[in-house]
């Protein structure tokens, strides 16, 4: 087996480590999300944690890792022979990919032993061997909501449960989940996200020396694995008997009401949801003491585990930022200071220290009506130059309608449009391959029970005989996610500050609703003479709300630019993710101004969208007592639905779009 790195060579990640520490010390804080930049050694980091965690003590061969010392534990294989050896093995690090299915997480039917024997057998999944080990998931924020639900229901109540193809088995499941990802490609849902203890942002460190040490460790390690762990062996075993004399320590250590007093109003104070926080947060702080070598919960203590626990549970809209204000957690604390005995690693800048002088601060959490300007609305016919342009402020973005793509398709699970999915309602059954993804039992026994006599199926003690022909696999009908690319007129002649406040606001609403549903979403804006890409495919309202806040208006109107270059986006979306179905919202009065034959070349373009099977809906946004028609006429050779609107809102824009489409919906 190739040496891993160790663990105490890692530099640049104090509050990782140390946040990895807390968790070996005390399981029960519930793990760790790790939030940051890719190349910071996430991977190399947690990995090298099970290397210095104590040994687990199981029976030998038992697929389920019961604990010997546990007298309540029950094995799903059965009693375990008094005589069965027990032996002492390191933790397990089992890592979930993000694309499992939900069968290689639970465990399911044992194929080979149902088809040969007869014989119903269970194969346990990666959670029953993550059992009393670490549950590794990579970019856990792109996990599908099916194995979310698994981790959650698994999290809550430390069992797996199986109920399929004629199986009921329950097994123990306890383990520490540490995750990471990169807040670019998306937020975690919110269920999952309470369900990590801590929480750390983690950079590539400034500092030009300690990039340097990184670099030079990184590559001696590469040069001889063997011979770097052997040079480091020494503080690698220092440092399991620090983590095992602080798991001993943990029953010692007093947490007295009045700390406990001041968790509550700490946790209070930062307006965090539910009572896990304080209970994370005192486990926390208990497990820092005996890390720091203390039988007395500190005031450091406790600014230790808030630091690291309530971030991620702070009550904060989509649109905010997440993180902590480490200025007003000082001001909390600082009634009645208490710094505490110096134990090691307890200076600054340590892992039981403040943070780094380059770690970011957080204000106060903003809600969404600071994106407003506060003024008073324009005439929506506020007259606009050519070349002006001006920037208009989105309003409290409301609850979008549901939106959704006509037809069935086959792209990732989500929770907009209808789709043959992996998980969801049976609807029917399929010929499966060599491996099918959800058996379906009744239609593979209906396939094989002809075939019986021939097979001499039944006979001399057999049971059923099956062939690789008999194999079906279930059909399932359940919800997808989609791409929505809206294409918005930004020229002159949208430019009313009304007008684009309440587009702004619309998209901020489809936004919201993509962050619910697990959809990626697009703006294309067209104005002056050409058309740009605001926003490319993403799941992010962070970086969406961020790139609409400051999106212009003004100049002329370059219609048939905006809809190639949406045309653009879509082909090459299309490549990049086959199976996602696109929805094209054009935001549009009709007019085109830019260019020669403008008009005649924007109906060209939205033909060939057309042609590619796009589905579409434009909204018209032409306004006054003489109107000319022209979104009327751009729908038409879109093929998509026209909605009139005589002033363009939040409400008018959801509400138009799922007007549109409802008609279509196929799914409740």
């Amino acid at each position: 087996m190739p040496a891993q790195y160790p663990f105490c060579a890692i530099v640049g990640s104090d509050d990782l480590t140390l946040a990895l520490n807390l968790v070996a010390i005390d399981p029960l804080i519930g793990g760790v999300l790790v939030r940051g930049e890719k190349g910071t050694a996430k991977t190399t980091t947690v990995r090298g944690l099970a290397d210095v965690l104590p040994l687990v003590r199981t029976y030998e061969g038992d697929r389920f890792s019961v604990d010997p010392d546990d007298p309540l534990a029950v094995c799903p294989d059965g009693p375990i022979d008094a005589s069965t050896p027990i032996v002492a093995r390191p933790v397990r690090f089992v890592e979930l990919p993000v694309g499992a299915s939900d069968d290689r997480v639970t465990g399911s039917l044992k194929l080979d032993a149902a088809l040969r024997d007869g014989v119903v057998a269970f194969e346990p999944g990666l959670l029953a061997r993550a059992h009393r080990g670490l549950l590794y998931v990579d970019e856990v924020n792109l996990l599908h909501d099916h194995l979310v639900d698994l981790l959650l229901d698994a999290a809550a109540t430390g069992r797996v449960s199986v109920e399929r193809e004629g199986l009921s088995i329950e097994h123990a499941c306890r383990f520490v989940m540490i995750g990471t990802m990169n807040p670019e490609e998306g937020e975690l849902r919110p269920q999952l996200l309470d369900r990590f203890g801590l929480t750390v942002e983690v950079a590539a460190p400034r500092n030009p020396s300690l990039r340097v040490e990184v670099v030079r460790r990184r590559l001696a390690f590469d040069a001889d694995p063997e011979g770097f762990a052997a040079r480091w062996a020494d503080k690698q075993d220092a440092l399991r008997t620090r983590l095992a004399a602080a798991r001993q320590l943990v029953p010692d250590v007093v947490l007295d009401d009045e700390t406990l007093t001041t968790i509550a109003e700490v946790c209070a104070a930062f307006d965090v949801d539910g009572l896990r926080a304080d209970l994370v947060t005192a486990r926390t702080a208990v497990a820092h003491a005996a890390w720091q070598g203390r039988v007395h919960v500190t005031r450091e203590d406790v600014r230790v585990a808030a630091r690291l626990a309530l971030p991620h549970r702070r009550r904060r809209n989509p649109f905010d930022e997440p993180g902590l204000d480490e200025d007003r957690l000082d001001d909390l604390l600082s009634r009645d200071p208490d710094p505490g005995p110096d134990g090691p690693d307890g200076g600054p800048g340590g892992p039981g220290g403040g943070p780094p002088d380059d770690a970011p601060q957080d204000g106060p959490s903003r809600d969404a009506h600071d994106f407003q300007d506060g003024g008073p609305p324009a005439p929506d016919n506020e007259p606009q130059s050519a070349g002006a342009a001006s920037i208009a402020s989105a309003g409290q973005p409301a609850r979008a309608r549901l939106l959704v793509v006509r037809g069935t398709g086959e792209g990732q699970a989500g929770r907009r449009s209808r789709a043959r999915t992996p998980q969801g309602r049976v609807v029917g059954q399929q010929r499966g391959g060599s491996a099918p993804n959800r058996l379906h039992l009744p239609g593979t026994i209906t396939a094989a029970a002809p075939h019986q006599r021939s097979r001499g199926g039944f006979s001399e003690g057999r049971g059923l005989v099956f062939a690789q022909g008999d194999l079906r696999r279930a059909e399932t009908v359940g919800r997808e996610s989609n791409l929505v690319l809206l294409c918005v007129d930004a020229s002159g002649s949208m430019a009313a500050r009304r007008r684009m406040e309440q587009v702004k606001t619309a998209v901020l609403a489809l936004l919201l609703d993509a962050y619910r549903r697990r959809d990626k979403v697009a703006l294309v804006t067209f104005r002056q003479r050409t058309a740009d890409i605001a926003l490319p495919p993403t799941w992010s309202v962070d970086v969406a709300s961020r790139r609409l806040a400051d999106l212009p208006a003004g100049g002329r109107t370059p219609l048939a630019e905006g809809l190639q270059r949406s045309a653009e986006v879509l082909r090459r979306e299309a490549l990049r993710d086959p199976s996602r179905r696109p929805l094209l919202v054009v935001v549009t009065d009709g007019r085109a101004t830019f260019g020669p034959d403008a008009l005649g070349r924007a109906h060209r373009a939205a033909a060939h969208l057309a042609a590619s099977g796009v589905q579409s809906v434009v909204v018209d946004c032409e306004t006054g007592r003489f109107r000319l028609g022209l979104a009327a006429r751009l729908a038409t050779h879109l093929q998509a639905e026209h909605v009139p609107l005589g002033e363009v809102t939040a409400d008018g824009l959801t509400s138009v779009v799922h007007a549109a489409t409802a008609p279509h919906e196929g799914v409740a």
